[in-house]
């Protein structure tokens, strides 16, 4: 869900390849024929699943970064070292498939329809499973969603090097939950409506609140967009009334940056309750979770509220900024708003207090009787 590393998504641009020129693309730069390929959601790069003719694992994603992030090679790099590397730690992470010259990526233009803009293209292995979004997600799937959140970036932050992991550093990336204070700029994009004031309120009160605590967080790489879409799972009992989940996917590492251990438990928080039919109850569940590995300090607990609040702020603005630009990508880039604005005015009717309470007592109610 990337937007470079800038305030200014409007540079960029989103690939626009046809399923001819993606499979002709796989053959050229990958060696392999493609036997059917389909074009997949996505926010502003361009993904397509792709079924070859290969032994082993025949099936990947060809993921074509739009042309703003594709300027930044180190990044990519890291990202996609970074994926290598979960997955080597057992991590359910895809792995790139190395093109014709040995590369884990390359840069192409894209054709002479498309004019003179170059892309960053990478074929990366298919992990199965059911997006979080389609299930009716329960306290069980919710907990290990949080564990896996501060796995995940623990692993990276002390055992994860790279030469060029300072790129991680991303300064003015709008998607880093630092960076609320930016949306100032994009709340153009929401019209003159009620949303507004709300936005507003979250931006001054994260201004106040939250910016000065940030040296009082312990900082670590963030995967950063560990939302419905990016968290596959599969169903490990057969149980219709109670079903298990486990978690067999994670997608998208293209927000990366370095943050802070509890900005990566309030982005999962505040995407677990898009699609929950009781979203203040998610929280607990989620922080539960992470806490089973990370347990946050009084700071970062007592910024949690805000930090949820300004996930939900950054992902509806951009989103609507962003739409404005391609309306033709209105529908995926707005899927977090069918919901997301009735989450947000929920969470500030009920309040700060009321909400923490219901996270912290749940939470806590999992040191008595953990999952097994």
């Amino acid at each position: 869900m990337s937007s470079g590393n800038d305030c200014q998504p409007q540079t960029l641009t989103k690939p626009k390849f046809g399923e001819r020129e993606a499979a002709e693309l796989v053959d050229r730069v990958f060696g392999l024929k493609v036997s059917w390929i389909r074009s997949l959601p996505s926010y502003d790069d361009q993904n397509f699943h792709v079924c070859v003719s290969a032994e082993g694992a025949d099936e990947y994603v060809l993921k074509i970064t739009n042309s703003e992030d594709s300027q930044e090679p180190d990044l990519i790099e890291v990202q996609t070292q970074a994926m290598m590397f979960l997955s080597a730690e057992g991590f359910p992470s895809a792995t790139p498939y190395l093109t014709k010259d040995g590369n884990i990526m390359s840069l192409e233009s894209g054709g002479t329809r498309l004019g003179s803009k170059k892309y960053m293209v990478r074929l990366l292995t298919y992990l199965p499973g059911t997006p979080v979004a389609k299930i009716t997600t329960n306290a069980q799937i919710l907990y290990e969603i949080g564990r896996l959140a501060a796995s995940m970036d623990k692993v990276l932050s002390e055992k994860f090097q790279h030469p060029s992991v300072k790129s991680l550093h991303r300064g003015q990336f709008i998607w880093n939950l630092a960076n609320v204070p930016l949306l100032d700029q994009y709340i153009y994009a929401l019209g003159q409506n009620k949303y507004c004031a709300v936005v507003e309120q979250v931006i001054e009160q994260f201004k106040g609140k939250v910016i000065p605590k940030l040296s009082s967080f312990r900082a670590c790489i963030n995967h950063g967009d560990l939302n419905d879409h990016n968290i596959l799972v599969n169903s490990s009992s057969a149980s219709l009334v109670n079903p298990q989940y486990r978690v067999s996917g994670v997608l998208d590492f293209s927000d990366m940056s370095y943050g802070y251990y509890v900005f990566e438990v309030a982005i999962a928080i505040m995407y677990m309750m898009i699609e929950s039919p009781d979203p203040l109850s998610v929280g607990g569940h989620v922080l539960a979770g992470f806490e089973s590995i990370l347990p946050l300090n009084a700071e970062e607990r007592g910024a949690l509220f805000l930090l949820v609040s300004g996930r939900f702020a950054q992902s509806l603005v951009i989103a609507a900024h962003t739409a404005l630009l391609y309306p033709e990508n209105k529908e995926y880039l707005t899927i977090t708003a069918k919901t997301g604005w009735k989450h947000l005015m929920t969470m500030f009717e009920v309040g700060q207090e009321a909400v923490e309470k219901t996270w912290f007592e749940t939470a806590q109610a999992y040191t008595h009787h953990a999952p097994a």
